[in-house]
Order: structure tokens, then sequence, then C-alpha cells
């Protein structure tokens, strides 16, 4: 296994253990508009829920792509792990806010 090749596992990793922790937050924000049973945080989530998706799709592309196929440009246009820092965020501060 090349260099890069080591690279593009621990970069999947990373992501996955991301998406997890989304998925952790939607649940508690699922969980929290049943709770509440608000409306007025359905379409928001929608959004941050297609956005997952989203990123989770280009996840599965990464983990399907045979090792030694990727070239060093590729990998480094994967996208940033800013992406899922920032939905995390998003779906912190909704979970605050229903939580209060």
């Amino acid at each position: 296994m090349t260099k890069l090749d080591q690279l593009v596992q621990q970069h999947i990793l990373e992501h996955e253990t991301r998406l997890k922790h989304v998925d952790e937050l939607l649940e508690r924000a699922r969980n929290g508009i049943t709770q509440a049973g608000g409306r007025e945080t359905d379409e928001p989530l929608a959004g941050l829920m297609q956005e997952r998706d989203t990123l989770s799709r280009r996840v599965e592309e990464f983990k399907l792509k045979p090792p030694g196929q990727w070239s060093k440009e590729e990998f480094e246009k994967t996208g940033p792990m800013v992406i899922w820092d920032t939905l995390a965020q998003q779906l912190e501060k909704m979970i605050e806010r229903m939580e209060r």
C-alpha cells in the first residue's frame, strides 16, 4: 500500500467518523422535534439531512474507488472536513434551541 493509499484510507475513516457524529445529532434533533411537536424546525432539519446525504454519498464514492487508482490531485479535491464540522455545528445549535 502506497503512502497516498494510506492517506486516502485515513481520509475515509475521518469522513466516516464525522458522518457517525452527524447521524447522532440528527437523531437527537428528530427526537427533540417529536417531543416538542414543533413544525418550525422541520424544514431546516430537512435541509441539513439533505446535506448529510450528499456528503454520505461522497464518502461511499471514496470507498468504492480501488486503492492505487487515486491521484494526488483527486485526493486533495475530496472535500475538506470543515463541511462536516459546519453541518454538525448547525445541528448542535438547532438542538440547543429545542432543548431550552
